[in-house]
């Protein structure tokens, strides 16, 4: 039987371009818990952070993280900090496989560096941010089953590999 298939990684890793690809390619559904949330509450992430606090946010990262999982199986994009929250991975253990999207903090900073929209990484150095977050976070993108290099491939290679993947270890 096929699980969720649960990307994870740093801002600027594709898990919205690589999953929204891996989604087409699987034909299956495509959960990106930011603009749900953004679409539930009608603020953007960057308003809720300002308005509501990142606490509120990550109760509201908790919620849409649920109703995605309640759904048939898909690929489900979370926020990059949502694995670091206390049980989230083992809240999705037994219903979905944890795909590290792992790229290095320069290049996700590079990456998103031209976006904007992304409260945890409004600073004069962007990049050593991203490193500090990396540095906080790679623990918990550890725990993924499977981890897939961004370094270097286009959107479109990763989700080839990864829905390759799929196919052999979860049953698409």
């Amino acid at each position: 039987m096929s699980r969720h298939l649960i990307l994870v990684g740093l801002p600027g890793s594709g898990k919205t371009t690589v999953g929204r690809l891996l989604a087409l390619r699987l034909q299956t559904p495509f959960a990106d818990l930011d603009e749900d949330i953004e679409h539930q509450v009608g603020r953007s992430i960057p308003q809720i952070f300002e308005e509501m606090g990142e606490g509120k946010f990550r109760e509201l990262e908790r919620s849409a993280m649920d109703r995605a999982l309640s759904a048939a199986p898909q690929v489900i994009a979370p926020g990059g900090g949502w694995v670091a929250q206390p049980g989230a991975v083992e809240r999705v253990a037994d219903r979905g496989i944890l795909i590290y999207l792992r790229t290095s903090a320069s290049t996700a900073a590079r990456r998103v560096a031209s976006e904007g929209g992304r409260p945890l990484l409004e600073s004069p150095d962007p990049g050593l941010v991203m490193a500090r977050l990396l540095e906080t976070r790679e623990p918990f993108y550890a725990r993924a089953e499977v981890s897939v290099s961004t370094e270097e491939r286009t959107p479109a290679e990763v989700a080839d590999h990864v829905a390759q993947l799929a196919r052999t270890k979860a049953g698409w």
